[in-house]
């Protein structure tokens, strides 16, 4: 059992964060540094001095070297520009929050019950928390060993999938790109909150919006996820663009 291990104040919270370690794939000696940890699952709302910001600034940088080394090893035959475009979508907060959400890291975070109740900003709020963790990881051995042996199985799975999405599965961008390069204009997206009738939950619905065409919507647990699912229906309809040649004549 090492030092960080034997000098964890809370036995019931030390018992949590190695359940989370757990979780993630890593064995019972991985040499995680506690404190680190804890540190990095403590939202700034609980301690304005003593929060996950500051790994959360070196987890970007280490969630960026851990997708760059993997899409080198597994694509050497693409080029730089193919490299930033699926490193871009990887490292979004959209797809570092799915991550997140699907080891739960949400229930190990210490955070208010105000900020913990803001749904709208969930997103950020669960990426943030993931490149904070992946920075005490990080720190823990000054290299990716804790990193890679569990994140590499998502990256390739969704690097895969990135490749032969045309959109590399950011359709809001994808969509204002061919706007932009047909009509030389921006779409317009608008958004409503909408409750839901049982649980009261927030909810997000967008429109999205090209010389007075309705060109796509969607409905999301956030703003940015309503107007990807907006984005992505407009993008993938075609049936769009005969009529706003129509407006233009």
């Amino acid at each position: 059992m090492n030092r960080e291990r034997r000098t964890m104040k809370d036995p019931r919270r030390q018992k949590q964060l190695e359940k989370l370690i757990e979780r993630l794939g890593l064995p019972a000696s991985a040499p995680v540094k506690w404190s680190l940890l804890e540190l990095a699952l403590t939202h700034r709302t609980v301690s304005h001095t003593s929060n996950n910001e500051q790994l959360e600034f070196i987890g970007d940088a280490v969630v960026r070297l851990a997708a760059s080394e993997l899409l080198w090893e597994t694509y050497p035959e693409s080029s730089v520009g193919e490299f930033s475009a699926i490193r871009k979508v990887l490292v979004s907060d959209r797809i570092l929050a799915q991550i997140a959400d699907a080891y739960g890291l949400e229930k190990y975070l210490l955070i208010s019950n105000s900020a913990a109740g803001d749904k709208a900003g969930q997103q950020s709020r669960l990426a943030d928390a993931f490149e904070a963790v992946l920075g005490a990881l990080y720190l823990s051995t000054n290299n990716l060993d804790l990193v890679r042996s569990w994140l590499d199985s998502h990256f390739l799975q969704l690097a895969a999938e990135i490749r032969q999405d045309p959109a590399r599965l950011n359709y809001k961008d994808a969509f204002q790109e061919w706007t932009q390069a047909r009509y030389k204009m921006l779409p317009e997206y608008r958004v409503e909150e909408t409750k839901q009738p049982h649980n009261d939950a927030q909810r997000f619905r967008a429109e999205v919006w090209l010389l007075g065409q309705l060109c796509g919507s969607g409905q999301g647990n956030s703003k940015k996820a309503a107007e990807q699912a907006a984005a992505k229906e407009a993008f993938l309809s075609r049936e769009l663009e005969e009529g706003i040649k129509k407006e233009l004549r």
